[in-house]
């Protein structure tokens, strides 16, 4: 764990509670004052973000209530700017604008990356602001994609850390799918043509 992530997620009441169930000398390492940072993305962190295709997001009304939500794109559409900063192009969805209504208030924002296939997952802690810049709104943009983009959001990184795997099940999406099925389905067809073939010389016969 990054000592950034965790003096950002162990406040107080948590520290208490890790006290009480035990767990509080697993992180003295971590929170030392010698300790590292470690908040800016490295090379395993840049390329895990370019490999998504989507992310749970949260964040805070300015009722105190956290809100959230599937952010989905095509692959990579969440992209590292630099080894601070996350940008995405935000596409029109069900107008509600609940997220984004958050961030005008409050520009805290938590994020869980997911990959199922490989047991992975990367939280992120960070601040957001929304762009209108057109510029950045049409780097961020997949021109193969179709759905309209309203802003940017860009989101400044204060901390991350490596999930624990445990508990997380392996789902895989059609694309991820495809390599395993390919054997199968040529295995498939190759059977039916014999198949067809068969019955050919049957009916001749």
């Amino acid at each position: 764990m990054a000592k950034a992530f965790a003096e950002l997620a162990f406040t107080d009441t948590v520290r208490e509670m890790q006290q009480e169930q035990g767990s509080a000398r697993m992180y003295e390492r971590v929170l030392a004052p010698d300790a590292p940072q470690d908040n800016r993305l490295g090379p395993d962190e840049r390329q895990f973000i370019a490999l998504r295709d989507g992310f749970y997001q949260s964040t805070v009304s300015e009722t105190g209530w956290p809100y959230v939500q599937f952010r989905g794109g095509p692959r990579g559409f969440l992209k590292a700017l630099d080894d601070k900063t996350l940008a995405y192009a935000d596409f029109r969805g069900n107008r509600q604008y609940i997220s984004t209504g958050n961030l005008r208030g409050d520009d805290r924002i938590a994020m869980i990356l997911v990959d199922y296939p490989n047991s992975a997952r990367l939280k992120i802690l960070g601040r957001a602001k929304l762009s209108d810049d057109p510029e950045l709104i049409a780097k961020l943009q997949d021109v193969g994609y179709k759905a309209r983009p309203e802003r940017a959001v860009v989101i400044t990184v204060e901390g991350f850390d490596w999930n624990c795997p445990q508990h997380l099940p392996v789902r895989l999406t059609m694309e991820e799918l495809q390599p395993i099925l390919a054997p199968f389905q040529q295995e498939l067809a190759t059977l039916r043509e014999e198949n067809a073939a068969l019955r050919e010389k049957l009916a001749e016969g």
